[in-house]
């Protein structure tokens, strides 16, 4: 059965959830809407300057290789 697009994104997230939690960090998948993943980033990761090129590098590739019907991601407060 195929999964949705939601489900992609989360199996994407946790691929590279690993990495971000040896760190101290996390992600949080918020919503999907239109096309844009909404993500929360958790403990280290919520103040970290290198926050953004992990997203981009790690969440973002993985996400736009995995799942093309996402145009973007977004982080969320």
């Amino acid at each position: 059965m195929a999964r949705t697009i939601k489900e992609q994104v989360i199996q994407c997230i946790e691929d590279v959830r690993p990495q971000l939690q040896a760190d101290g960090g996390d992600i949080e998948l918020v919503e999907v809407d239109n096309g844009i993943a909404k993500v929360k980033l958790k403990g280290a990761c919520s103040g970290c300057p290198n926050s953004a090129m992990t997203l981009q590098w790690g969440v973002v590739n993985c996400i736009k290789k995995r799942v093309p019907e996402i145009k973007s991601v977004e982080v969320v407060k």
